[in-house]
């Protein structure tokens, strides 16, 4: 009580993805138990524009910053609030859950609980028989043999009562204790002979009840939000408001089962001991590095992810995983095991969306803003089919912070698309000479560069530019992805804006959510939902949406679009197709285009030697985990890819110990987004500049 003092001040509360985050004035109002928020403080006196009941709530520091945290009322709505430094936060935290905690004991003495009604398990049908088989005519009740009472025919009770929770939770506690009997029974079985525990129908069983308790528990926990919300924030005595977190921790890779024991130190090979080392901040240079595109070769790499031996052989690893993990459970720091990964880190295969840099270099190359805005489309269309390796969906290696990819393209200057009316040659003739001007160069050169330039949240950036052409694209994208039963979603959260400097133009576009489907069978990538692409200046748009398939009938992989001027709403292009296989593209005139995305010529990247490449670049940072996984062993991958993790951590650790921020290479952060250090627009306008003061 000696710290239930009422406080206000001003934070900044997130909003929705539109408006972002917008400063607030809060006040906490101990007496009333409320936190209520205006537009400024000036505007305190009138209704508050948002108030939310603290009994029952939950105050969760966040974990992507030290300023941000989250109040969770019981009635289900959320406040994410920032702080100006994380002492600020501490005190609102500190201040918000002794006024929670205050009124919920306070709700809790008011109402007593109430006595539970007895329930008893059917006599017949042992849940630890496993043999024991539902007929079809059963229902969930009949299956658990759980009885229940039949409620009065009479007048409905428009609120749930709370006895009727308690009898709820009774039911699940019986069914839970027979899910546990149940997977007892199971595990009980010899590991050889008829019916054994490792028979898959029996592992899928395990997996699928685990999965189909947690699911109910979840279900539980909202009818207890939503019953709290109905009583106006009254909570019956003891009653926890448990959020949604996993309940066993995933921090270990899991072998047939179990948590992988790892040799001693001394026993572990050279290679794994000094990916465990932690460098000392001063020995390693943040400084950008300058490549030179004459030291890279062209790639022999061809790791097709068409293998399906190792997700076969690893079934009971995956069901094991499955049992443990929750529908929406952000899998972020789940450790997932290393024979779903494929051989190439998540900054490579955003490289790899530029495979088609002919398309990419013609865009500029378009007469007309909307001939430049379909040209761009068309690229956008054909980069995802290249960025997978395979039809097997397989993960990419999570970058660690500070990792980089460089790489770059050269593309004959005749397989590139003109327009008879582009009168950009004479620059081309200057632009193309080789570094020291002796010489006109027969090909365009494109140059990329990755870098992961945040851990928690993973947040990677990428730039890609071709100084011929005055164009360049810069890009930061957020991965968030969530386990949904059978499938696995990843949002991309993020942008990117692709520049013509030659027309002065600017084009921002999203990236689509994608889903690996059917992760017990043949597992398969789909994309799905809806992305824009807009140029300001010429007042073009794009809408383009990636359909995943319904759950009876329809295509695989389909897309649609539409270009248009948004000044007349006047649509200028149609596109229909599947993103991975054949576009058509219908023009205003009525003319038509096929482009067969499996016909496209793809143009292999050039990258420089191991040797040549620094500690951490993406490939030789990876290169015992990428020659394990070749080999089929993977055990010894695994052991490389936690020593690369077990770094990563300690060196975050020492970070936060001596209170060292992280620092960038090649990328700055601007706002909300990430944007390479040395843009090709900041470049040219300090050429422009020069010349003019010259003339």
């Amino acid at each position: 009580s000696d710290h239930m003092e009422n406080i206000c001040g001003y934070l900044m509360k997130y909003t929705n993805l539109v408006t972002g985050w917008q400063y607030r004035f809060f006040v906490l109002n101990n007496d009333a138990g409320l936190l209520e928020y205006f537009v400024n403080e000036q505007s305190r006196h009138l209704k508050p524009r948002g108030t939310l009941q603290l009994a029952g709530a939950v105050i969760s520091p966040s974990d992507e910053d030290s300023h941000t945290f989250t109040v969770n009322a019981a009635s289900g709505e959320q406040y994410k609030l920032r702080a100006t430094d994380a002492k600020e936060r501490q005190h609102w935290v500190s201040r918000l859950q002794i006024c929670t905690q205050h009124h919920t004991e306070a709700i809790g003495k008011n109402n007593p609980p109430l006595k539970s009604r007895s329930f008893s398990l059917a006599s017949q049908g042992s849940a630890n028989s496993p043999g024991v088989q539902r007929r079809p005519s059963q229902n969930a009740v009949s299956f658990f043999n759980v009885g229940h009472h039949r409620l009065s025919t009479g007048k409905r009770v428009p609120i749930m009562q709370p006895d009727h929770l308690v009898d709820v939770r009774e039911m699940m506690s019986q069914a839970e204790g027979q899910q546990k009997d149940l997977i007892r029974s199971i595990e009980c079985l010899p590991v050889s002979g008829h019916l054994t525990s490792l028979d898959q129908d029996l592992l899928m069983l395990k997996a699928t009840s685990m999965a189909t308790m947690n699911c109910l528990n979840d279900c539980f926990h909202i009818l207890q939000l939503q019953h709290a919300s109905q009583q106006k924030g009254s909570l019956p005595a003891g009653t926890t408001i448990n959020w949604l977190e996993p309940k066993i921790s995933l921090a270990n890779h899991f072998k047939n089962g179990a948590a992988q024991n790892f040799p001693a130190e001394i026993n572990k090979p050279a290679s794994v001991r000094e990916e465990q080392s932690v460098a000392e901040p001063c020995q390693l240079t943040r400084e950008p590095e300058e490549i030179n595109p004459d030291e890279e070769l062209e790639d022999i790499c061809d790791d097709k992810e068409d293998d399906l031996g190792a997700v076969e052989e690893q079934r009971s690893v995956i069901l094991h995983l499955l049992s443990q993990l929750k529908l929406g459970m952000d899998l972020t720091r789940v450790v997932l095991p290393t024979f779903i990964l494929e051989k190439r880190s998540l900054l490579e295969m955003y490289a790899d969306f530029m495979s088609h840099p002919d398309l990419f270099i013609a865009i500029t190359n378009g007469a007309t803003p909307e001939e430049r805005m379909i040209r761009f489309v068309e690229y956008y269309l054909t980069s995802f089919h290249e960025g997978r390796k395979g039809a097997i969906a397989k993960k990419p290696y999570n970058p660690i912070i500070g990792e980089t990819f460089h790489c770059s393209w050269r593309m004959p200057k005749s397989d590139v698309a003109t327009d008879a009316g582009c009168n950009s040659t004479s620059e081309q003739v200057t632009l193309s000479k080789d570094p020291e001007g002796q010489k006109e160069l027969d090909y365009y050169t494109v140059k990329f560069v990755a870098e992961q330039v945040s851990h928690h949240p993973p947040v990677s950036g990428f730039y890609a530019e071709c100084v011929e052409r005055k164009m360049c694209v810069n890009a930061h994208v957020w991965t968030k992805s969530k386990f949904l039963g059978m499938s696995i979603g990843v949002t991309m959260v993020g942008e990117g804006v692709l520049s013509l400097l030659e027309h002065g133009e600017e084009y921002t576009f999203s990236l689509p959510c994608a889903y690996a489907r059917s992760i017990l069978t043949v597992p398969w990538v789909e994309l799905g939902g809806k992305v824009n692409i807009n140029c300001v200046k010429t007042g073009y748009s794009a809408s383009i949406n990636f359909h995943t398939k319904p759950f009876y009938g329809g295509k695989l992989h389909r897309v649609t679009g539409e270009v248009k001027q948004n000044s007349t709403n006047t649509v200028v292009c149609r596109v229909q197709g599947e993103w991975n296989s054949v576009l058509e593209f219908t023009y205003s005139n009525g003319e038509t285009k096929y482009v067969d995305l499996t016909k496209l010529s793809v143009t292999r990247k050039r990258v420089r030697p191991l040797e040549k490449q620094g500690p951490f670049e993406s490939r030789r940072l990876w290169q015992h985990v990428t020659e394990s996984l070749r080999d089929g062993d993977i055990d010894k991958a695994t052991e490389h890819k936690r020593a690369l993790e077990e770094r990563q951590r300690n060196e975050e650790r020492l970070r936060a110990e001596t209170e060292t921020p992280w620092c960038t290479k090649y990328f700055l952060k601007e706002g909300d987004g990430w944007v390479y250090h040395k843009p090709l627009w900041k470049t040219v306008s300090a050429v422009q500049t020069q010349q003019t003061d010259t003339n």
